[in-house]
């Protein structure tokens, strides 16, 4: 037996809001998504990215509670050149999301910048800097 990776799920506080998020960084929900209890985006690759209200978690999990604190996980985003990690962010933070770090060139050869979904999860904007392989 060995189980593959399929998928990355995530709790919502409020779901009809992260599905704005995520459809705006590009991800492509189904119609309707945002009035469902659970959702899911076909990833590149065959994965999904899975979000479900808190109230579907609890319907399964009758004592789960959300995390005390902001988000626990982040998810890594892949952008075309510097200037698409620096225009991403710019158009997130623009229609009112929390930027948590602005673009920078990273030691590590890499533009660079993390915005927060509705929870409080870092999605990461990345890109290679010219001349620096990867």
């Amino acid at each position: 037996m060995t189980p593959r990776f399929d998928a990355i799920g995530m709790v919502a506080s409020d779901l009809a809001a992260s599905v704005a998020f995520y459809r705006r960084l590009g991800f492509a929900f189904p119609e309707g998504a945002e009035e469902q209890p659970h959702v899911e985006a076909e990833l590149p690759g065959g994965l999904r990215l899975m979000l479900d209200s808190e109230e579907t978690v609890r319907a399964i999990q009758p004592a789960w509670q959300p995390p005390a604190e902001g988000g626990r996980i982040s998810i890594a985003l892949l952008c075309a050149s510097p200037a698409e990690v620096d225009a991403v962010y710019t158009e997130m933070v623009g229609a009112g999301y929390r930027g948590e770090l602005k673009p920078w060139d990273a030691v590590w050869g890499q533009r660079y910048a993390v915005v927060l979904d509705p929870d409080g999860n870092g999605v990461d904007l990345f890109a290679p800097l010219p001349g620096v392989a990867q």
